[in-house]
């Protein structure tokens, strides 16, 4: 019998169907119904509900409610700090059974083998991987990364079976500007799915930003900004991180009047956040308590999040859609008892059946030698920019201080709460060493370094003293890139990710743990924030406004230009 006569007659009951799940109640999310009867499963396809089915395997959920299964909108795997397979298995228990990715992480360091890494990997998840082409690397001309891709490139790595379009254009002034390779990427997409990237973008400057044929966007940081751009039919994406944590701000207009054109993302979210709160799941319960609508959040979470990005086999439980499927005690809880992707029971011994494929980007970080003279920032003006830090956000404050000129140094100076902040250029291309100052982190001692450094993943450290930044930054290149906590000449804490600098080749668990230690050993100097490496690691992201750092130098974002 083919596949399709098997559905066919498991629909119709003629034949035991292949699963059913029994005395559950359905969420409809297109009437709002908790709907009784059995979910009947063929292969990966829903066959039929609202019914009575026998099954060849049958699972009493009895007291449960069953929803589709979450899909995440907008996410970088790579800032969760593990392979591909390590987030299957750490996030789809938690019922995000398909993931939209940007592998524009991996991709600023090695190129398109990064590229091609996520859309192999793609093949053996059990979670449904989709991998978006990475619109901009670098992200400007304003840092050095470790390899460029143009539309040429792009054409190289399209047709593959995860894809769906492009990702994130960052680079919004190139698009408003008419940039001539950014408009090559642009007719390369046209008519295809484009994601957007505009932070603070409004009035006609936005309206051209949409007709450029960009079509979703997940940097609204108020309800304001996230209006207009549903007003301009820009679908909008609503982002809960470990550093941008925009629910709090959006979750008034999760309507049910609006959610057709709201999705939900996670965008950059760790293995710590994921264990302690959660990932879709805890932004699906925390909507909800802020007062969101269920059907509104439920919807963003799935359905309209498979419109949004034309995946028109799933986001409902109905007969023909794909059998991705969240069973919960409670639709406030959002605690998934039971996860069905592609109609397979997420396991233990379904994760152990994958095959995986072997790492790239091994060596990645070939940065200079550096010693404490390097982090002296010279010059004869006292009046100094300054990058003011806004916990729980990417964009910063550009402030300005003056800061005393001591033998021909500018000074960090803890008492102000005033960092030395530097990017050493990493990828073996110039060597390049900028510094700054930095607000916000409160450090008293030491120093913390990093290359998750976006995008470029240069090496970007903080510190109160320089012998402890060159001792973290030197470090990194010793563990193939990481994290690193020093004070007094010792390492307190470290973190390797030897995949491109990027990801950890240990399990999910193991890299939690570690990040406790970082956290613990970054609070012992003084540290402040909450997340301190990630919101270090965006310093360096030079199309988040006000004011950023690369290897090249102090970037006012709002004037697109280095400060001389």
């Amino acid at each position: 019998m083919t596949e399709l006569a098997q559905i066919i007659d498991q629909g119709r009951g003629v034949i035991p169907a292949d699963l059913v799940l029994k005395n559950g109640r359905v969420l409809d999310l297109i009437t709002g119904e908790l709907l009784t009867g059995d979910v009947a499963i063929c292969g990966g396809t829903i066959v039929g509900t609202c019914g009575r089915y026998s099954g060849q395997q049958e699972i009493d959920v009895s007291g449960m409610i069953l929803v589709p299964g979450f899909i995440d909108t907008h996410l970088h795997i790579e800032s969760s700090l593990v392979t591909p397979f390590e987030f299957d298995r750490c996030v789809l228990p938690r019922g995000v059974t398909t993931a939209i990715c940007d592998p524009h992480e991996i991709a600023n360091v090695i190129g398109l083998d990064g590229i091609r890494y996520f859309q192999r990997a793609s093949e053996y998840t059990l979670m449904d991987i989709r991998v978006q082409l990475s619109s901009c690397v670098p992200s400007t001309d304003m840092e050095t990364a470790g390899a460029r891709i143009d539309a040429d490139d792009l054409k190289q790595v399209m047709g593959h079976s995860s894809a769906i379009g492009l990702a994130e254009f960052m680079n919004f002034p190139g698009v408003l500007f008419k940039d001539p390779g950014v408009m090559e990427k642009l007719a390369l997409f046209r008519g295809q799915h484009i994601d957007g990237h505009c932070p603070l973008l409004s009035g006609n400057d936005l309206n051209a930003y949409i007709a450029a044929g960009i079509r979703t966007e997940h940097e609204a940081t108020s309800a304001e900004e996230a209006l207009e751009k549903l007003r301009k039919g820009m679908r909008v994406l609503i982002r809960e991180g470990s550093v941008s944590k925009d629910l709090h701000a959006l979750a008034p207009i999760i309507t049910e009047r609006n959610s057709p054109y709201i999705c939900l993302c996670t965008d950059d979210r760790n293995p710590l956040d994921i264990a302690e709160y959660g990932h879709l799941d805890y932004m699906i319960r925390t909507a909800i308590a802020l007062g969101a609508d269920p059907l509104a959040v439920y919807r963003a979470a799935s359905l309209s999040a498979a419109e949004a990005f034309g995946l028109k086999d799933r986001g409902l439980i109905a007969p023909g859609k794909r059998a991705d499927i969240v069973a919960l005690t409670s639709l406030e809880h959002c605690d998934a008892q039971l996860v069905l992707c592609n109609g397979v029971e997420v396991t233990d011994a379904a994760f152990a059946a994958r095959d995986t494929i072997p790492p790239v980007g091994r060596h990645s970080v070939k940065a200079p030698i550096v010693t404490a003279d390097h982090f002296r920032t010279a010059g004869n003006r006292e009046d100094t920019d300054v990058i003011g830090i806004i916990e729980g956000k990417i964009i910063t404050e550009h402030l300005h201080e003056t800061i005393a000129i001591v033998d021909g140094d500018k000074c960090p100076d803890p008492a102000r709460d005033l960092m030395k902040i530097a990017v050493i250029e990493r990828h073996g291309k110039n060597g390049n060493i900028a510094t700054g100052f930095v607000r916000g982190f409160g450090l008293q001692h030491g120093a913390i370094a990093g290359t998750v450094c976006h995008d470029h993943h240069n090496i970007a450290v903080v510190g109160a003293d320089y012998d402890d930044m060159a001792l973290a930054a030197n470090r990194l290149g010793q563990i193939e890139g990481g994290f690193v906590v020093a004070r007094d000449g010792k390492i307190l804490a470290e973190l390797a990710l030897p995949v491109a600098g990027l990801m950890s080749l240990d399990p999910f668990e193991t890299v939690r743990d570690h990040l406790v230690e970082l956290r613990h050993a970054a609070r012992s100097l003084g540290v402040v924030l909450e997340e301190p490496f990630l919101q270090l690691a965006f310093l360096a992201l030079p199309v988040i406004p006000a004011l950023k750092i690369t290897d090249r130098g102090l970037v006012d974002v709002n004037k697109f230009q280095i400060i001389p």
